[in-house]
């Protein structure tokens, strides 16, 4: 039985990290800036927020003249800021999701255990 993680398999997660893990450096050989080259763009943006989606987290960007931060949010907390909540500021929004996404994945890999789930979600109320 394969082991699962909130709303997606194991194997999606670490796929998700390592990429994420070779974005992170700097690309000055060849292999890393066909990789920066492919995933520098706004449909790779989408991949990424597809992937964390599986981990129950949405994205809020937003953008100054300078910078763009990007924020994951735990699903279904109205954009709270949590313990599972991650940031990041970076020149490009690529960047600035791609380092808050890695984040947020660190976390949930650290603390071996999901986000708690947001209680208002569920309704039990008496009949």
């Amino acid at each position: 039985m394969k082991s699962q993680t909130r709303g997606g398999d194991c194997a999606r997660v670490r796929l998700l990290r390592a990429a994420l893990g070779f974005l992170s450096l700097e690309p000055r050989e060849p292999e890393l800036q066909l990789l920066h080259s492919c995933f520098d763009t706004w449909r790779r943006i989408g991949d990424v927020v597809a992937g964390m989606a599986r981990q129950e987290y949405d994205l809020e960007l937003r953008a100054t003249t300078v910078r763009v931060g990007a924020i994951f949010f735990q699903s279904g907390f109205e954009h709270s800021l949590t313990s599972h909540s991650s940031t990041c500021s970076a020149s490009s929004p690529w960047a600035a999701v791609q380092g808050a996404a890695r984040d947020a994945l660190a976390k949930l890999a650290r603390g071996g255990e999901p986000a708690p789930q947001d209680s208002t979600l569920t309704d039990e109320s008496p009949s």
